[in-house]
């Protein structure tokens, strides 16, 4: 395919990682924990918490015999100066990462603002602008404090709805001018499959302390997303307020939405229809806003509506969303005899027979660089909004050879056949705004909390371990995406 003319001047080309990934520098300048620091993986449902009968609240209780990388990550905190120039070797456009919460208020119930946390930001975000780099910034990646679940039970308590909107406002004035792409928070569509990591949500403690939490009921969840939903439009309000220049964005996991029926058997088709829906609840609230009407009748049916306050509807339809920016790594396939499962990829029910490419063991996840091309039009379609790719990449365990060498080339045909189907979808007329390979050096898995799936470009020397030296090294995908950008997409021949 030629692509010679398809993509703007200005087009992003990038990388995506998250602060809980790769900074490290856990408890360092002030910050303290925040949801993810007590999970070895964002899909464990038992998060290192214990309950403190006497002072009624979840605090941190690490477990002796685990080992948390992420709190060291791969060390970004004391060297993303060193990163930020080799992402700049390579001509990354934008750089997408997430200001940790607590770092600048640690609990998050704080009057002011930790100004130790807000320098490194500074720094960061500098240094990105020296580079010719765009910052892309999320509010909350994952990253709630902690004290705020364990204290106030999460997002299920409005009370959180202020105390982002001070954290917001903060961010906003202070970085007014020099980051025009924001996210409030990643892939806000997992609350339901992962309530703790996504919407800070923790059930009650159970009657026995070895005994794992319970499923915490839906009509909290709905409720915690309700409070979200209001986060959301309040903080889209503010930006526009402090800085009419920059742009809001909605961010997803839409790998579901390429979640094919299993065959033309109506209940297969409206059952990967109802399953699809468990994503575009999210995206039809802050982009179309307003609540739609399958959900209600959910609502109405299971007893789950969740309190609504006056004037909050009115907020979600004053501030909806300037563009959507979405996570796709793989397609699914529905069958109502399947059960369908989820984890940080996406949906997985029957294989499907059609998909010839799976990544390689022991993650295994279908590769459908088509099914990219089907959720931006199906995006494009219902929203008719500019589009930004924040997230896509294939993780793979590797190590260098004899010679020193990572020769990656299944990385460089995944990112190839992406980036062709991507191109067909901006023919189609989908606004695209940019595209940012998730991540370009190697970080802390988000759904295994294992430095073994690696996504970079450059190699880290961190192990499962926890041994390595940190040193970073390019693999031979350096050049391959060093050579996509330079083309601006034109030239996607892979030459190692």
């Amino acid at each position: 395919m030629n692509t010679t003319t398809i993509f703007p001047e200005n087009f992003l080309w990038g990388g995506a990682v998250a602060a809980n990934q790769c900074e490290g520098a856990w408890l360092e300048d002030g910050k303290l924990p925040n949801v993810t620091d007590a999970l070895i993986g964002i899909l464990s449902k038992n998060p290192s918490v214990k309950w403190d009968e006497e002072k009624q609240i979840w605090e941190i209780a690490l477990d002796e015999d685990k080992d948390y990388l992420s709190h060291i990550a791969v060390d970004f905190y004391h060297r993303f100066e060193e990163d930020l120039k080799l992402m700049s070797e390579m001509g990354l456009k934008a750089f997408r990462t997430s200001i940790s919460w607590s770092r600048i208020f640690p609990r998050g119930d704080e009057d002011t603002p930790n100004e130790a946390g807000l320098l490194f930001y500074d720094r960061m975000i500098d240094t990105m602008l020296k580079y010719g780099m765009e910052p892309v910034i999320t509010l909350s990646h994952y990253e709630t404090p902690l004290a705020l679940v364990g204290e106030y039970g999460g997002w299920t308590n409005r009370k959180l709805i202020g105390f982002f909107d001070k954290y917001a406002r903060t961010i906003f004035e202070r970085y007014q001018g020099k980051v025009k792409y924001w996210m409030t928070f990643n892939e806000i569509n997992n609350a339901f499959r992962m309530p703790y990591a996504a919407a800070g949500v923790i059930s009650f403690p159970p009657s026995d302390p070895k005994e794992p939490l319970k499923d915490i009921d839906d009509k909290a969840i709905y409720q915690a997303c309700h409070h979200l939903f209001v986060a959301n439009a309040l903080a889209t309000k503010a930006l526009r307020e402090i800085d009419e220049d920059a742009m809001m964005g909605i961010m997803c996991s839409f790998s579901a939405i390429a979640t094919y029926a299993w065959d033309s058997d109506p209940e297969n088709v409206f059952g990967a229809l109802e399953f699809r829906r468990n994503s575009w609840f999210f995206s039809d609230v802050m982009c179309r806003g307003h609540y739609p009407g399958y959900v209600k009748r959910i609502w109405s049916e299971n007893g789950t509506e969740p309190e609504i306050k006056v004037g909050d509807l009115e907020l979600l339809q004053e501030n909806t969303s300037d563009y959507i920016a979405f996570s796709y790594y793989r397609s699914a396939v529905y069958d109502k005899s399947a059960e369908m499962k989820v984890d940080t990829g996406g949906a997985k029910g029957f294989d499907n027979p059609f998909l010839k490419e799976k990544s390689p063991e022991p993650w295994s996840w279908p590769i459908d660089p088509k099914g990219l091309r089907y959720v931006m039009n199906e995006l494009t379609d219902r929203y008719e909004l500019p589009l930004f790719i924040v997230e896509n990449g294939i993780g793979l365990d590797e190590t260098p050879d004899e010679n020193g060498r990572i020769n990656d080339v299944e990385r460089c045909r995944y990112l190839k056949m992406h980036l062709e189907e991507m191109a067909e979808a901006v023919k189609d007329g989908c606004e695209l705004l940019g595209y940012l390979w998730w991540g370009p050096f190697d970080i802390v898995s988000a759904g295994t909390g294992e430095m073994k799936k690696r996504y970079g470009f450059i190699y880290v020397d961190r192990h499962n371990d926890g041994s390595g030296d940190l040193h970073r090294q390019k693999k031979d995908s350096f050049n391959y995406y060093k050579q996509v950008i330079e083309t601006n997409g034109a030239d996607l021949e892979i030459k190692i």
